[in-house]
């Protein structure tokens, strides 16, 4: 599934095959929360382990749809087994203590920047090394 020209997520260039980095620029689609799964779904089928990074520059929430949706949901549910770190740039407040609570029940290594810390968050990426393997 290809999303719309203007769709609210774009995928970001990665050094490595085995991080998946996305940009989160506007308010999520059900198209666009498949179309990213799909990704996701892909890169864990292929490296076994794959660690993702989200950078919320502009996230205005999500469309109903996209919060329903049973592919993206079944995506997050199997990502506990091959996610090793989960990085998300710019989360809102809220979001931000549900990602350091899921890392302190999960087995994957959650971590949040700010926005204006992008930069730092690829450091911490580059510095783990690759996830597959």
């Amino acid at each position: 599934m290809t999303p719309s020209p203007d769709r609210s997520i774009v995928r970001r260039d990665t050094p490595r095959a085995d991080l998946v980095a996305f940009e989160i620029k506007d308010k999520i689609t059900r198209e666009d929360i498949e179309w990213m799964s799909s990704i996701t779904d892909a890169a864990m089928k292929a490296h076994g382990k794959i660690d993702l990074l989200l950078i919320m520059s502009n996230y205005e929430g999500s469309e109903l749809g996209a919060r329903f949706d049973g592919y993206a949901n079944g995506v997050m549910a199997r990502s506990v087994a091959h996610i090793r770190h989960y990085v998300v740039v710019g989360a809102p407040l809220f979001a931000r203590a549900m990602i350091t609570l899921s890392g302190a029940i999960l087995p994957v290594e959650t971590k949040t920047f700010d926005l204006a810390d992008e930069a730092a968050a690829w450091a911490y990426l580059a510095e783990a090394g690759p996830a597959a393997g």
